[in-house]
Order: structure tokens, then C-alpha cells, then sequence
């Protein structure tokens, strides 16, 4: 009897986690979505198109707008990552980590650090343009738009395709040397190549990132406005849910399209990533190609090193009577803003990262392991969040979570969840990547000594996927810290986080103080990921 009730009550927790998954998904994500469309399709109970009629009688220039900016802002990325990635890839093993520190530490930043650094370097008292070349230049408009999001978006672009070249079968470069191939040679016809599916892919996640991003275009974009930056102001200083609803289902559109080449791509990537690097055969660093690649790659690491480093710079220096002083005036400025706001945040963040990193080891599970055919929907849910603008899934809570019987604005919980949910794709491929190390015989063996499926979870699953764990948790730590466009709807004005009073001080031309507390962001989630790799190194 005392067994039964046993196998029973393991039994109704398994029963329980796929319950409380599916409805998690369903009511943290999908209604979002849903309450977001309904908004921008219903007007006093009736179906219209009238919101999406005015978006494009009167901001069909702000859609070109954002994909013109998003082109130049693809292109430019691709050339900086291609060059750097194939730079990398055709140096010393030192030259390579150096490249790689650099690349890994300046993507640990908040959003629209690059646009402050290059207020700092190239506004109208910049350090470069007007201490150094005396040229007072507003620094706003489309270029400065396309130059910060490239800037953003590069040291993922070369890290993703630094990653793939490593699989490139260096058995192919050898017969071609053997065969009298020059390194220009090599570089046209066997690595670009072999990198295409991988460069396809990358253009398509910039251009996608590229149209969500609402916070660079607000800070130097000037006259300048794209479509996510006026959903934001149609939220925030007008108050109108509605066409902030349609702007950011028309957002939707192109964004689904782009998500689908990308998915295609990914899967072209991984069918032409087997090979192996059979030889370590150093290939000369000569030619016109090569040296033009050097060039171009050593001038956008230059680059983006200066605009971090100027991060430094203005956070512990002023300009007095010309001339630039050092100074901790403006960590102790910083203070004011940020009482309390550092451990909030950095609480916000451990918990989502755990939470989502739970939360996607156990739908892999169920998906991948136990085979249940929800779970693929859910699964599939899941990378919705990836594919929309924040600001779409943000407005998507705010308009969800305003009244009973989930009446969640304005607590830390509807913040949280926003969060959790928002990285949650990251943690279910992770998870579905650990599920496929997982050797089923180990699990059937829990069985047949007795173990319920539960125990498969706490004495197996979890255990052997601690490096995964890890990893996902590492990432939504740092997207957590560093985000702002799906909560910048949600948060309070005592309940807000550290990139929250950033964006504010920034706007309000607190430049040194915005310094501060990027560098604050970086510092934090350096230590958090230094302390996980150390970890990760003693075992």
C-alpha cells in the first residue's frame, strides 16, 4: 500500500512538471502574442485595420527607414565579420586568443553602449572630433545609426563565424597548396566557400536585430526615427497601445520571413560543418587579399577596443577649462542614480537565468526523452520570443498582466517572467543539445532498479547536463543584465534595473554617469562568467 502511494505520488509530480511547462508556455508567451495582435485588430469589440491603415499612411517612411538602416547595417557587419573571422583563422594560435578576448569581452555590454561610446568619441565635444580634430559635428543621424548597430553586432558575427571555420577539413587547403594554390587562392576558392552558409546566416540574424533595436536609433538617430523607436515613444510619451501594437505587429512580418532563411540556413550550416582539421599546416600570410582582409580587420578591432575602452576613459575623467582631468567625481554621482538598483538587478538576473535554464533542460527532456508530442509545440512556442521584437513581447505583458486574474503590473514577478521567458529559446536548443548526449540505456537502467521517471530527472537528466545547465545559465545571466527592450514597459519607476536608469541618464545627457554604469554591467557579468569558467576549469 505504502509503495502504491509512492509510485502514485511520483506519478502526479511527473503529471504536474508537464502540466505546469505547457501552461507556463501557454500563459507567458502565447497570450502575450495573442493580446498584442487583439489590440491591434480590435476597436470597440469590432475587427479593423484602421491602426495599420494610419501606420502606413503616416509612418510608411519610418518602415523604410528601418530597413534601409538594417541593409547597411547587415553589409557592414558581414564585411567586418568575414574579414576579422578569416583573419583570425589565418594567424598565430596568439594572435587568435588575443582576437578572441577581445571579441568575447566587448559582446559581455549593455544595449547602445557603442552609441554612448561614440557620443563620447565623436559627439559634438567628443574626444576625437573635438578635442583632437576640432570639429564640433553633430554625431546623429542614419550613419551613426548603422556604424553603433554594426559595431553591436560584430563581435557575434565574428565569433559565429570564427566558430564555424573551425570545422573547415584543412585536408582540402593541403592538396590545394600541394597543388601550387597561393593563399589568395585558397581564401576564394575553398574557405569563402565553405563559410557561405554560415555568412548567410549571420546577415540574417543582424538584419534581424537590427530592426528591433530601438535604443541605439533613440539615442543618436536624431531626426532620424525607425519603426521600434516610435513604437517606444508611442507607449511612453503618448500612451497609445494601439498603434504601438500594430508598429510592432508589422515588425512581426518581416522579422517571422527572416527567421525562416535563418532557420534554412542553420540547417544548411550544420549538414556542411563535418569537417576536420587533419593538418595544422600554417598558411603564408601573403597577397593582395590578404593584406586587404588585415587591414580591414585590424581597423574594426582597433575600433571597437577604442570605443570600450573610451567606456573607461569617460567614466573616471572631465573635461575642465578644455583640458581632461581624472577623477572619481563620477562614481560618486553614479551612486544617487543607482541605490539599490545594483543588487535588483543582479537578483532579476540570477533568478530568470536559473528559472529558464530549468525550464529548458526540462521541455527538451519531455520533448527529446520521453517523446511527448506537446512538448513540440511547446518546444516550438518557445522560440517565439526570439523571433519578435522586446518591445513587442514587453507591450505583449503589459497588455496581458493589467487586470485579474493575473494582475501583474507593476511587481518584480511580471519583470522576471518577461525576462525568463524571453531568453527561454537559448535554454531549450541548449537543452535539446544536452538531451542528445544523454545515452537512453542509463536512463532505462534507473528504471529497472526501481526509479520513477522522476528520478530519471534528478539522478541522470540533471546531473549529466550540468555543463549545459551552466552554459545557459551563464548566457541568461548576461542577457538579463544587459537587456532593456522587452521590459522597458514594465518596470516601475522604483523597480527599475541597471540598463533602465542607463538608457535615462544617457537620454538626459548624463553622459560619464552612463560610463559608470555600463561599466558597472560589464564588470558584474565578467566576474559571474569568470567565476563559472573557473569552476568549470577545476572540474
Amino acid at each position: 500500500m505504502k509503495q502504491q502511494l509512492k509510485k502514485n505520488y511520483n506519478g502526479l509530480i511527473d503529471y504536474i512538471l508537464i502540466l505546469s511547462l505547457i501552461l507556463s508556455i501557454f500563459i507567458f508567451i502565447a497570450m502575450p502574442f495573442f493580446y498584442v495582435f487583439k489590440e491591434s485588430l480590435v476597436i470597440n469589440g469590432s475587427l479593423s485595420f484602421e491602426l495599420f491603415k494610419d501606420v502606413f499612411k503616416n509612418h510608411l517612411h519610418l518602415l523604410k527607414n528601418s530597413l534601409s538602416a538594417g541593409l547597411y547595417t547587415t553589409v557592414l557587419t558581414a564585411i567586418a565579420g568575414i574579414t576579422t573571422a578569416l583573419f583570425s583563422y589565418l594567424m598565430p594560435n596568439k594572435i587568435k586568443r588575443l582576437i578572441f578576448f577581445i571579441l568575447a569581452v566587448t559582446m559581455i555590454s549593455p544595449p547602445f553602449v557603442t552609441a554612448l561610446s561614440y557620443i563620447n568619441l565623436f559627439g559634438r565635444r567628443g574626444l576625437v572630433s573635438y578635442y583632437l580634430l576640432g570639429i564640433s559635428k553633430s554625431p546623429y543621424g542614419i550613419a551613426g545609426i548603422v556604424l553603433m548597430q554594426s559595431l553591436s553586432n560584430f563581435s557575434l558575427a565574428a565569433l559565429i563565424l570564427i566558430g564555424f571555420l573551425n570545422n573547415l577539413d584543412r585536408s582540402q587547403l593541403d592538396s590545394a597548396r600541394n597543388l601550387g594554390a597561393k593563399t589568395n587562392r585558397l581564401i576564394i576558392d575553398i574557405i569563402l566557400p565553405f563559410l557561405f552558409p554560415a555568412i548567410k546566416s549571420v546577415m540574417l540574424l543582424t538584419f534581424l536585430r537590427s530592426l528591433s533595436d530601438f535604443g541605439t536609433p533613440a539615442i543618436i538617430g536624431g531626426s532620424f526615427n525607425v519603426l521600434a523607436t516610435e513604437s517606444y515613444f508611442a507607449v511612453i510619451a503618448q500612451g497609445n497601445l494601439g498603434k504601438a501594437s500594430a508598429i510592432n505587429v508589422l515588425l512581426l512580418i518581416p522579422a517571422i520571413i527572416i527567421f525562416i532563411l535563418y532557420q534554412k540556413s542553420f540547417k544548411n550550416i550544420s549538414i556542411s560543418s563535418h569537417g576536420t582539421a587533419s593538418s595544422e599546416i600554417e598558411i603564408k600570410r601573403q597577397g593582395i587579399l590578404f593584406y586587404l582582409i588585415s587591414i580591414i580587420a585590424v581597423f574594426f578591432l582597433l575600433w571597437i577596443s577604442i570605443q570600450y575602452s573610451s567606456i573607461i576613459l569617460s567614466a573616471f575623467t572631465k573635461m575642465k577649462k578644455g583640458k581632461m582631468i581624472f577623477t572619481f567625481a563620477n562614481i560618486l554621482e553614479t551612486r544617487d542614480h543607482i541605490t539599490s538598483t545594483v543588487i535588483r538587478s543582479i537578483v532579476y538576473s540570477l533568478i530568470a537565468a536559473g528559472g529558464g535554464s530549468i525550464i529548458g533542460l526540462l521541455i527538451a527532456y519531455y520533448k527529446q526523452i520521453r517523446k511527448i508530442k506537446i512538448m513540440q509545440a511547446a518546444d516550438f512556442a518557445s522560440t517565439l520570443p526570439y523571433i519578435i521584437p522586446g518591445t513587442f513581447f514587453g507591450l505583449g505583458y503589459l497588455l496581458a498582466f493589467n487586470s485579474k486574474p493575473l494582475m501583474l503590473t507593476g511587481t518584480a514577478a511580471i519583470v522576471v517572467l518577461n525576462i525568463l521567458f524571453k531568453q527561454l529559446p537559448f535554454s531549450t536548443k541548449i537543452g535539446n543539445a544536452a538531451m542528445e548526449e544523454i545515452n537512453i540505456d542509463t536512463l532505462n537502467s534507473i528504471r529497472d532498479l526501481g526509479g520513477k521517471r522522476i528520478n530519471e530527472i534528478t539522478d541522470a537528466v540533471i546531473p549529466l547536463s550540468k555543463n549545459a545547465l551552466g552554459v545557459s545559465f551563464i548566457n541568461g545571466f548576461t542577457t538579463t543584465m544587459t537587456t532593456i527592450g522587452s521590459i522597458i514597459f514594465l518596470v516601475y519607476p522604483s523597480q527599475k534595473v541597471l540598463t533602465l536608469v542607463m538608457f535615462d541618464v544617457i537620454q538626459s545627457g548624463y553622459y560619464e554617469i552612463g560610463s559608470v554604469i555600463a561599466l558597472l554591467i560589464i564588470i558584474i557579468c565578467l566576474i559571474v562568467n569568470l567565476i563559472y569558467f573557473l569552476v568549470l576549469k577545476k572540474k
